[in-house]
């Protein structure tokens, strides 16, 4: 479903393309200019201005975008390029690579998306990179971290709403006897249902286990497991019952004290905008009392706070 509320675009990917290449002529490059175009066309709109730029320019506008523009700016309209499932794809391998390790980002990103969702990521990481996303999990990750995200990323869950009850009940009690009942940790019962089970089944059985215990899934998951293990378990769960309401509370983390985690900011804004980012808005002031965009205003600056600001839409 896509969220981005934009004003009918008047011009045409090839008046676009032309805008672009007049922006990057001359001393300096009109940055303005850039983002006012770009922070407003959706995916496909983004895919023709690049189709149409190569065809009249014979380069490649991804590269000249990498020439022009700088740093927290660069990373942002970069990543927006992209459709979704080939940008998941980018997040996922730059935060496997040795180098630049972020298993945190590559956590989030695997276990917030829906089996259809990973599916598309899938056929694009192989696309781009030449190997199977399965081959860069075994190689990067380790332990029960790397346990879980496999078989997450490889089984196909079913995405509807109906839920089962009374299995519900089962998974609840073999959680809870996996875990909080016993010295040390069931790591297997764990791994199995968090990777198997459906969102709306995983919010049953996290409702069921409440209903069972008086604790709550989260916090037993909280005690029993911890790293990323732990994150990705969280993720999951969340994302299960809410998934608005977990990127809302990752933005503000990211925004939280001194400083500001841009990668963070950057990713989750540039990767819900077309997803889900009302509902994300929405949770952001319920919880905090504070639009996302004010928060973001007073994180950011320049042309990286506009692009940004754009991408999130009206201050609502």
């Amino acid at each position: 479903m896509s969220t981005l509320s934009l004003p009918p675009v008047l011009t045409s990917p090839r008046d676009d393309a032309i805008q672009l290449y007049r922006a990057f002529k001359g001393l300096g490059c009109d940055t303005a200019a850039v983002v006012n175009i770009l922070a407003h066309r959706d995916a496909t709109q983004r895919s023709l201005i690049q189709h149409e730029y190569r065809a009249m320019y014979s380069e490649d506008l991804l590269k000249r975008l990498v020439s022009e523009l700088r740093g927290k700016l660069e990373t942002a309209v970069l990543l927006w390029m992209h459709d979704p499932a080939g940008r998941d794809a980018i997040v996922i391998r730059q935060a496997l690579l040795p180098d630049l390790t972020n298993l945190d980002a590559a956590t989030e990103v695997i276990c917030s998306r829906t089996p259809s969702q990973i599916q598309l990521i899938k056929q694009n990481y192989q696309a781009k990179f030449g190997v199977f996303l399965e081959q860069d999990i075994e190689r990067h990750t380790s332990g029960d971290h790397k346990k879980l995200l496999l078989p997450y990323v490889s089984t196909s869950r079913y995405e509807g709403l109906e839920v089962d009850r009374e299995m519900a009940t089962k998974d609840a009690k073999a959680l809870y006897k996996a875990g909080e009942k016993r010295l040390g940790t069931d790591e297997k019962t764990f791994i199995r249902i968090f990777s198997e089970r459906s969102r709306a089944q995983l919010a049953a059985i996290s409702a069921a286990y409440h209903d069972m215990y008086g604790g709550s899934l989260k916090k037993a998951v909280k005690s029993e497991t911890s790293g990323k293990f732990e994150r990705g378990l969280l993720t999951i769960l969340q994302c299960s019952e809410n998934p608005a309401k977990y990127f809302a509370k990752a933005l503000h983390k990211a925004m939280k004290g001194l400083g500001t985690d841009d990668t963070t900011l950057i990713r989750i804004i540039v990767t819900r905008t077309e997803i889900d980012m009302q509902y994300i808005k929405a949770e952001y002031l319920r919880k905090y009392k504070k639009t996302l965009n004010d928060a973001v205003h007073s994180d950011t600056s320049g042309h990286y706070r506009t692009f940004l600001l754009s991408l999130l839409g009206p201050n609502n």
